[in-house]
């Protein structure tokens, strides 16, 4: 005998709420009826799933690989659904996409009204995150697709060209840097260099392009890092350092107000080309979405 959707689903509700009161309530059923499924998992599987506490509920180490698989399996359910619904009909109903930071404020103002114009059926469900959580989602089925920038470990996905975003050296209006056409790497590897914090693809991106290590400190720390870009954008006016911005963000007024100036950067060996990143939109190896993760990717290239 196999579980049942239900009982996974009561599971997967148990673990949010964390009593089965909550759970039930959530699950528009009573408590006895909820606590009936549980405990019919608990004989399919042959092992406690919960342990039943005053401050809650817990879950076993069993529990937690039946939640883990049932939210697959919960997630592919409803996707099947979804699919079945909109048969034939490109990018209606649902659709949850992952967009990471430094591309989600630039680009998505921009492609938001065109979408709800072409495609008024659809219900866009977004999430801004860094690269790496992005992807795991995507493994997990909770989430259909992820706008994303490229290079990163992409096994276990598909994807589709939206843009090559150029990298661009940024540095106080005033720097002497900035009275050139462009900049060199070298240069820039000798300046204060301010980066995104670790885990922001972004960064990982500069330094690859540009052949550079991560900043050090004279005692041989990290130097100074910013969680997002409109901080990495002040922290650059004030003369605390030189950094990179995405063209994109630069394109879409980033720097406006700010006293920074912006250069192409030709790194050394690229035969006069720039140092830039790939935006994607990525979906998991055969996922039912696939031809609308492509056509999402058409629409963005507009």
């Amino acid at each position: 005998m196999l579980p049942t959707l239900r009982q996974l689903h009561y599971l997967k509700l148990l673990a949010e709420q964390g009593s089965f009161g909550r759970a039930a309530e959530a699950a528009h059923v009573t408590q006895p009826t909820l606590s009936s499924g549980i405990q019919e998992l608990e004989r399919t599987l042959g092992a406690p799933v919960v342990d039943r506490a005053r401050s809650g509920v817990i879950l076993t180490a069993v529990g937690e690989e039946a939640l883990r698989r049932a939210t697959v399996i919960l997630n592919e359910a409803e996707e099947l659904v979804e699919a079945a619904k909109n048969a034939g009909q490109p990018l209606t109903g649902r659709f949850r996409l992952g967009v990471i930071p430094t591309v989600a404020p630039f680009l998505l103002p921009r492609v938001l009204p065109l979408l709800r114009t072409r495609f008024p059926k659809l219900r866009l469900f977004l999430r801004e995150d860094l690269t790496q959580r992005l992807i795991a989602s995507l493994k997990a089925g909770q989430l259909d697709a992820a706008l994303i920038a490229l290079p990163f470990d992409m096994q276990g996905l598909n994807w589709a060209h939206v843009a090559d975003d150029e990298l661009l050296a940024a540095m106080p209006a005033g720097h002497p840097l900035a009275r050139l056409k462009s900049t060199d790497p070298a240069a820039l590897e000798a300046e204060d260099l301010i980066l995104l914090e670790d885990g922001h693809c972004l960064r990982d991106h500069a330094l690859a392009a540009c052949g550079l290590k991560p900043p050090k400190t004279a005692a041989g720390e990290e130097g100074f890092a910013a969680t997002s870009l409109p901080t990495l954008v002040q922290m650059v006016s004030s003369g605390l350092g030189v950094t990179f911005l995405p063209a994109m963000a630069v394109n879409a007024g980033l720097t406006d107000s700010a006293s920074v100036a912006t250069r192409p950067i030709a790194p050394a060996g690229l035969d006069g080309g720039g140092a830039s990143r790939e935006i994607v939109v990525a979906w998991r190896a055969g996922s039912n979405r696939a031809a609308e993760g492509r056509l999402l990717a058409e629409v963005l290239r507009e």
